[in-house]
């Protein structure tokens, strides 16, 4: 990453009647009023990024929140020894940075686009003076912030307790709506990003798919065809009584 690109943005822009679309369905905005929400977002700007810039680094003044509009980003951290360990990667509709910026922290992560994408910044002062005004919002913030760290909670637990397979098997079935029959897919991002978000290497990423072929699954370039959605999902939830013998022991 060019870290030049960090705070040298491209340039902002006013938010669209598409943005709003997006902006006001997110959880964080759960239950508050269409005028609340209005109120929150009137100084959002929307800012374009093209893929693998920067939006913001770990240790930054936390100066505003984001909503994604379009797109992928990517939040992780560097290590002590400077790898990066991918912490979420999120898509249209997800939000993040709500908590430091109106407690007025740092970023604990570095964002960056995965893809090109368009995403919406809410300056931090002008949330915490909306809070002031309605402690709703805070409350919406709170369920939100809570909403992540289940989600991160979660993480941990498919880490420790699913196989390689299992990880990678849900992390296909997640892609499609379809709950039966045939369907295709495309992967969103690259393997390597792909095995880091589930924690795998590169090579572990390469023999789950090679296991999977077993069960229907072909993997082309970033194009993918299940044969069977509802056997594949069933492997994420249980390796073992699903495929009964259909997946040879991994050694």
């Amino acid at each position: 990453v060019n870290l030049a690109d960090f705070g040298a943005l491209s340039m902002s822009s006013r938010l669209t009647a598409g943005d709003l679309q997006v902006i006001t369905r997110v959880a964080i905005f759960r239950g508050l009023r269409s005028e609340t929400v209005e109120h929150v977002i009137a100084p959002a700007t929307g800012v374009m990024l093209k893929a693998h810039e920067g939006l913001f680094r770990q240790g930054d003044p936390a100066t505003a929140f984001f909503i994604l509009i379009d797109g992928w980003i990517k939040l992780y951290r560097i290590t002590p020894s400077g790898e990066e360990t991918v912490i979420h990667i999120l898509t249209k509709g997800g939000s993040f940075a709500e908590a430091v910026a109106f407690t007025g922290n740092r970023y604990p992560a570095t964002a960056e686009a995965v893809t090109d994408a368009r995403v919406a910044r809410v300056p931090a002062d002008h949330v915490v003076r909306c809070i002031r005004e309605s402690p709703d919002i805070a409350l919406a913030m709170v369920a939100s912030t809570s909403q992540h760290l289940h989600h991160l909670v979660q993480q941990v637990e498919q880490l420790k307790a699913q196989s390689g397979v299992q990880r990678v098997a849900e992390f296909l079935a997640s892609l499609s709506v379809a709950k039966q029959g045939k369907c295709a897919i495309a992967l969103p991002y690259d393997k390597v990003l792909i095995a880091a978000r589930l924690g795998l290497t590169p090579e572990s990423l390469s023999r789950a798919f090679s296991r999977l072929k077993a069960v229907g699954v072909v993997i082309d370039a970033s194009q993918v065809v299940i044969k069977d959605i509802a056997k594949l999902r069933q492997i994420a939830a249980d390796e073992r009584s699903a495929v009964r013998g259909t997946l040879r022991p991994m050694h």
